[in-house]
This record gives C-alpha cells, structure tokens and sequence, in this order.
C-alpha cells in the first residue's frame, strides 16, 4: 500500500496513529509512504515504513509537481494493490490515478471533523480493517536521547514536563508569564519534577524567559534537536503543556499525556484525540475557532481567561485517569 500526506509535520503526525492501527492488524500489508523532504525525516525512522520516499520543492506546488512525476515511475514498479490519499489535492490525485491501484480511498478535506476522525474514515473506507488509533511507534535503532537530556542538565530521578509555547500566532499563544506560573505551582506539588523546552530557534526569547524564572528547573532544548530526537524525546516525558503546534502532534499520537491549549485554531479540525489529551478552546465562545492570526479584540480572550491554576487541575485530572 503507498499512503500519501504532504502538508506540514503536524497534520503528517496525525496520519501515523491510524496507519499504525493497521499495520497492528494486517501485519502482512507493507506500507510505502511519499512524503514532503522537509517532514520525511520521523516516518524514514519508523518501523511502520517498509519505504519513504519524499519529494522536494518546498511550499512551491509547481516544483513538488514536478518532482513527484520523477517518483512516478519506480512507483509504478512497486506495483501496488492500495493507493492511500490522506491529501487529496491536485497533486496527490495525479499520482494516484497513474499508478492505477486496484483500490483507493482520498482524504475529506472539508468536513468539520476532526482530521484524525477524517483519516481514519479514509483507511477504513478501504475495508482492510477497522482502525483506531495505536500508539506503538517504534523507531528502527535506539536514539541516545536520554544522554543528550543529562548533558544539558536532566536529573534521571525527576519526571519530564514539556512546556511547549510554539503557536505560530499571537492569536495562539498563551502569556509566557502563565507557563512561569504553571511551572512554579507545578514545582511546589510536585518537586520531582524538572521542565523541558525544545523546538526551533524562533522560541529562543521565550527559552530564555522560562530559563530565567526556573533556573536548573528548566531543561533548554531549543535548537539542539532534530525532528525524530525530540519524537523520542517527547515519548520520554510525563506530561506536555503545548500550544497547537507539530510537537503537539508528536505528543498525542505516542500516548504521551497532553494538555493543548488553542486560542484561535479550530477545535473542530485539529485537536488532540484520546482519553490521554484534553483541549482547551475556544468553541464556546461567539469569536470562536476563528482562525485568525491576530485576536481582533486585542487581548486573545479565548486564552489569557485561562488560569495556570485551572491548566494544573485539568493536568492532575489527567494524570490521575492515565
């Protein structure tokens, strides 16, 4: 079967529980996977793959065009019974009419549900099985994530907490200042705990606030990381405390304890799903799921109405059901 997701790492993450679903249930079914270069790096990793194969181009839909068709011949080698579209853009439908599977399924991608109910549905659609999500991604070789976390001053007797300020907008950030609160609270209930920052470099100034506050608290990460070290690296963990971003994804689907909280992004498309997530949105209120990158009210109500007070008990909540 080749499965096929561009898009960003994120909505690539959401796609893995499920396939891994059903890989769990028809092991004999080899999955390929084609990809964008820029997130291929954690799929090349997994086990679920038996095959990767990504194409460059960036955002650029013309060069990812081109560069696809390239593909299209050894993919056509590979004579497939089943071509996934978890896409289904203009691309994604070329290649899969060429390659002229004996069966299909594409991706809905304008339902107001949520995109892991979505692809879920698509591989079902299929009718090989009946998926749900499995958090049994295994990567092919032991990374030595846990030395890299003890050079940069991890006690291995304290739980890992992810603080995860990454939302791509102001519309989705939750004050800095509340994650310092969180984490001081946080600390005095449980002092066996120790707080992790990671991600891109564009995070720097808030590393660096948090650094300040909690001193050897705190765990900074931030550039120091590739994408499938800081997916082990979040499987290490207890807890994430994450804005919508792809290390949010990369939390959820592992079974990683999380707590997301949203702003502006749309509930209904991208929140985290099983027992192990909660989600706080904006869905009950009249501005909400706005998908705006600025708060047109200035002061992104959805989420500085949230209280690190009210985070912890939801995160104890969670913890406690886990």
């Amino acid at each position: 079967m080749l499965a096929i997701r561009f898009q960003a790492l994120g909505d690539l993450m959401i796609t893995l529980p499920y396939l891994q679903s059903l890989k769990d249930q028809t092991p004999e079914l080899q999955i390929h996977l084609l990809t964008r270069r820029e997130v291929s790096e954690i799929p090349k990793n997994l086990v679920l793959f038996e095959k990767v194969f990504s194409i460059g181009g960036g955002r650029n839909a013309k060069i990812q065009f081109l560069l696809s068709l390239l593909w299209v011949p050894y993919l056509l080698w590979q004579r497939y019974d089943i071509v996934i579209d978890l896409q289904n853009h203009r691309i994604s439908k070329v290649i899969r009419r060429l390659l002229g599977a004996k069966a299909w399924s594409e991706f809905d991608r304008s339902s107001r549900i949520l995109a892991g109910e979505r692809t879920q549905r698509t591989i079902n659609a299929l009718l090989v099985s009946h998926t749900s999500i499995s958090t049994r991604l295994a990567l092919k070789n032991k990374l030595p994530v846990e030395n890299k976390l003890k050079t940069y001053g991890w006690n291995t007797e304290k739980a890992i907490i992810i603080l995860n300020p990454a939302g791509a907008f102001s519309s989705r950030q939750w004050p800095i200042e509340n994650y310092i609160t969180f984490a001081k609270l946080w600390l005095v209930r449980y002092p066996s705990s120790q707080f992790l920052i990671l991600g891109l470099g564009s995070l720097r100034l808030k590393a660096n606030a948090l650094k300040n506050e909690l001193a050897n608290n705190l765990i900074d990460l931030i550039g120091l990381t590739s994408p499938v070290e800081a997916f082990a690296i979040i499987r290490r963990s207890s807890l994430m405390l994450t804005e919508d971003s792809g290390l949010m994804h990369m939390s959820w689907v592992q079974g990683v304890p999380t707590i997301a909280l949203f702003g502006s992004s749309p509930s209904y498309w991208s929140s985290p799903l099983g027992s192990w997530s909660r989600c706080f949105n904006s869905s009950d209120l009249p501005c909400g799921d706005c998908f705006s990158e600025t708060c047109k009210f200035g002061d992104v109500h959805c989420l500085t109405r949230l209280s690190p007070e009210r985070v912890i008990e939801e995160a104890e909540v969670l913890l406690k059901s886990k």
